[in-house]
């Protein structure tokens, strides 16, 4: 008989997803910030970037670790404490006299933020029943992407208005109500197992092979004829993750479970979220350039127009989550990827043009496909795991969405850069003619467009592969 769920279950997600919300954000928030800090401390962006870049790499390193030590001492002491040591980091960095510092204490930061991060999943898993996961997942998926969506307005408003240190310090009574929701909400049961190791060997190589690749795809993004350097990167990625696949297949305690990442049923959505937010964050980092660049549109401005998707997703997440509960129908994610790779193309395609209504017109039509595709991406995940590997499917798929936030920033870079320079612009983007901005934005959208097709289409074979499954 199906579990009715916990009776304060949405408290509970009022929590998860207030925590998700403070650490995803804090992954985006501090490009506005940048500048500025820039300018405080007297160095370059090339060394300031880390502020950046550091809170991500150790995010995504640690998210599988994080997931394994939860299933030891349990989802709601491993959350608890990283919101903790996330609120403690975040006013440590406001308070950071100098640059290694600040980058230091965001390193401290981005471990609290993997431990909230991790098994956030795991746990509206739980406390929901099966009539009602797709709304609950739904909401998941749809404050990972309105955060990172909205990062941006927020941070601008908090710079100008108080200074930089402002988008730290803002996190300390967050994260004090939040904690103290937590104490008094998450579940305390918890089933011990009887031997934990941890696969140090593995996290490791993990950890190397993640960032040898960022490492890389940095090197790229600066210069797009690949340097020995940037080779070294490259070869260091790949034999670390060769490395891992080797050390985990001959481990008995895993950090990864390869069974796992042999069941289509799981693997499928996850590929197809990892693409939906490449395409998202390429979106992100070139889509200010040209509202501001080519259509001389205000900060602000700009930033109202980026609250139209994640105000569409909030306005259609509930009620695509609700659809997915009622209907079940295995294709409802590969509708709503196919809208959003509609609504990227009819952008890329106005973008040359300086047409902001139809921009604007795909801008609502993205926003309520990706609500389509949330709710059930992230049900279809968590429902094709056994409950034994429900800790690590959630830690999987945190770490894929982290992983797909990145490589958007890292392509949508080198994108820039190298078909600048094809346009015969080797200089910075804003000295660049708008004219070839534009076209150049275009077509990165476009790019945006075709993964999100692929995206689409792994998850019509996933939705085929259920029917399949459900009807032999």
């Amino acid at each position: 008989m199906e579990p009715r769920g916990a009776p304060n279950r949405y408290l509970l997600l009022a929590v998860v997803l207030a925590g998700v919300f403070m650490a995803v954000i804090d992954g985006v928030v501090v490009a506005i910030a940048l500048p500025t800090i820039t300018g405080q401390f007297g160095v370059d962006l090339d060394t300031t970037q880390w502020v950046i870049t550091a809170y991500l790499l150790t995010m995504t390193v640690l998210l599988l670790p994080a997931g394994r030590i939860s299933e030891y001492i349990g989802r709601t002491p491993l959350f608890i404490g990283g919101l903790l040591l996330f609120t403690l980091a975040s006013g440590a960095c406001g308070l950071a006299p100098t640059l290694p510092y600040l980058i230091a204490a965001r390193m401290v930061q981005a471990v609290g933020g993997a431990m909230v991060f991790s098994i956030s999943n795991a746990l509206i898993f739980d406390a929901f029943p099966l009539a009602e996961r797709g709304r609950a997942l739904g909401y998941l998926g749809s404050t990972v992407a309105i955060a990172s969506i909205a990062a941006p307005v927020l941070g601008g408003f908090l710079v100008e208005a108080f200074g930089w240190k402002s988008i730290f310090f803002i996190n300390l009574p967050i994260g004090a109500v939040v904690m103290a929701g937590a104490l008094r909400i998450l579940p305390r049961a918890h089933t011990r197992p009887e031997q934990f190791r941890l696969d140090l060997p593995g996290a490791v190589t993990l950890g190397i092979g993640l960032a040898g690749l960022m490492l890389f795809l940095g090197r790229l993004a600066d210069n797009p004829s690949l340097d020995p350097l940037g080779a070294v990167y490259g070869l260091v990625a790949l034999t670390a993750t060769a490395v891992f696949v080797l050390v985990e297949r001959g481990r008995k305690d895993p950090l990864v479970d390869l069974g796992l990442l042999a069941e289509p049923l799981y693997v499928l959505p996850v590929g197809a979220m990892v693409l939906f937010f490449v395409a998202s964050f390429m979106l992100n980092l070139v889509g200010p350039f040209y509202f501001e660049r080519v259509m001389d549109l205000s900060p602000a401005t700009v930033g109202l127009v980026f609250l139209v998707l994640p105000g569409m997703m909030a306005v259609t997440a509930p009620v695509a989550g609700w659809l997915y509960d009622r209907s079940r129908f295995p294709y409802l994610a590969a509708v709503g990827m196919a809208l959003v790779a509609i609504g990227y193309a009819a952008a890329g395609l106005a973008a040359p043009a300086g047409l902001l209504t139809p921009i604007l017109a795909a801008f609502v039509v993205m926003g309520f496909g990706s609500a389509l595709f949330q709710a059930p991406n992230n049900t279809d995940q968590m429902s094709s795991v056994p409950r034994r590997w429900l800790g690590l499917a959630s830690a999987v798929t945190a770490a894929g969405r982290n992983l797909g936030m990145s490589l958007g920033v890292s392509i949508g870079s080198i994108l820039l850069n190298a078909l600048l320079i094809a346009g015969g612009h080797p200089g910075p983007v804003l000295e660049a003619e708008p004219a070839l901005i534009a076209h150049v934005i275009g077509l990165i959208i476009l790019v945006g467009a075709g993964l999100a097709a692929v995206s689409a289409a792994l998850s019509a074979l996933r939705g085929r592969q259920a029917s399949r499954t459900a009807h032999p």
